[in-house]
């Protein structure tokens, strides 16, 4: 009596699960039956990678504020490369996919990118996220809650305060893919016009004295348009606008185009 066999290994932790077999006569020994059995184990772990599992569900993506963002799932944090921080962060904005084509362009814009680059970029991650990351088109499997994403829904609710709160800077600062500069941008220009809209001192201040806000001249306009006339905040508020109007006037406006710029 004859006896084929694979083993069959859960795709997200190589945990065995049990085994394809054929047991009979001789004649089972043959390429015909083994092609068989594999075959099946195969197709078995590739369904297996189709369900949700315990490694990406309740997955979130921190990318804010930092260079390169942080991958957390199943009680695991996975820091990622700068690229391919830009890779899950523009999958997360996307949910529905990129083909790659799209990624391409999101990634590279125009430059001339040989194709197999992109590839290599998402073999390495693939290797990292495991079945986490679907091809045809690239997507996450399931979703991956990140905090750029959090902004939005706090302002959706019209809680600028919590967004404010969960903002810890712009998305990516030092990439220069166009996907996300776009989506840096969007991310930033909805947070800062709820903040300038919301008239509180408290939020613009805090925008204000953050490390991306020092230098906003609009925001600080804002801020010493409702302080309290003539008291000591609006008197630091005018100065800050003076001298960065100052700054951002060309060297060569007149007087009154300083005025309105």
């Amino acid at each position: 009596m004859d006896l084929l066999g694979r083993a069959i290994h859960d795709p997200r932790t190589g945990r065995l699960l049990g085994a394809i077999d054929i047991t009979g006569g001789d004649h089972l020994a043959n390429p015909h039956s083994l092609a068989l059995v594999l075959a099946t184990a195969r197709a078995a772990e590739a369904f297996l990678a189709t369900l949700p599992g315990p490694r990406a569900a309740g997955a979130s993506l921190s990318a804010l504020g930092r260079d390169a963002a942080v991958l957390s799932a199943g009680g695991r944090s996975l820091p990622l490369s700068r690229r391919h921080s830009e890779i899950v962060a523009l999958l997360c904005a996307h949910p529905e996919g990129l083909t790659g084509d799209q990624l391409a362009i999101e990634l590279y814009g125009d430059d001339l990118v040989n194709p197999v680059t992109l590839r290599a970029e998402l073999s390495r991650l693939r290797h990292a996220l495991g079945p986490l990351l679907l091809s045809r088109p690239y997507r996450l499997r399931d979703a991956v809650h990140s905090d750029f994403a959090e902004i939005a829904e706090h302002l959706g609710r019209g809680d600028v305060t919590a967004a404010l709160r969960t903002y810890r800077g712009p998305l990516l600062p030092r990439s220069d893919a166009p996907g996300v500069v776009r989506l840096r941008r969007l991310i930033e220009g909805q947070l800062r016009a709820g903040v300038r809209a919301s008239a509180d001192p408290a939020l613009l201040a805090a925008w204000t004295e953050a490390s991306w806000g020092a230098e906003d001249l609009w925001m600080w306009e804002a801020l010493a348009a409702v302080l309290p006339a003539g008291s000591p905040r609006q008197a630091l508020a005018l100065e800050r606008v003076a001298r960065l109007s100052e700054e951002y006037a060309p060297p060569d406006a007149t007087w009154l185009q300083r005025r309105r710029h």
